[in-house]
């Protein structure tokens, strides 16, 4: 590796932790999710500083050169990406199903309660209720 491509390869894994850092403080990132985040920038930091680390992976899984490597682990991380937010998606499917249910039953039983007084008026035969004239009280004397 080139010391170009390093001093990229750096300077775009802090820019990367800089941004996931800030999305965090502007709360457009959820702490859950950062954690995940900056332990990826900071493993991109290292493998980026240091290059004889990707070598060593590299022989050590057998790849052939470094790039397919980084590429393989790229697909890795996309992939528990991928399952974790599925996992997630299907804990707020049901947990939406669920609300919208328990919204249905209260509203049915908001439409029963105010048919019920209703139609025992009618029943009873009562109307409107009309306003007698009250008679005028006098004030003072006699």
């Amino acid at each position: 590796m080139t010391p170009t491509q390093r001093a990229f390869a750096i300077v775009a894994s802090v820019g990367t932790f800089l941004v996931v850092v800030e999305l965090v403080r502007r709360r457009k990132l959820r702490e859950e999710y950062a954690f995940l985040w900056i332990v990826t920038t900071g493993g991109m930091v290292v493998l980026s500083s240091w290059y004889g680390l990707v070598e060593w992976v590299t022989h050590l899984i057998g790849a052939v050169t470094v790039t397919t490597t980084l590429f393989l682990f790229s697909l890795l991380f996309l992939l528990l990406i991928s399952v974790h937010f599925t996992t997630v998606l299907s804990r707020l499917t049901v947990q939406v199903r669920r609300i919208a249910q328990q919204v249905a039953i209260l509203e049915a039983e908001r439409d029963r309660a105010a048919q019920a007084p209703a139609s025992a008026s009618e029943a009873a035969g009562e109307g409107e209720p009309e306003s007698a004239p009250q008679p005028r009280r006098q004030v003072g004397g006699s």
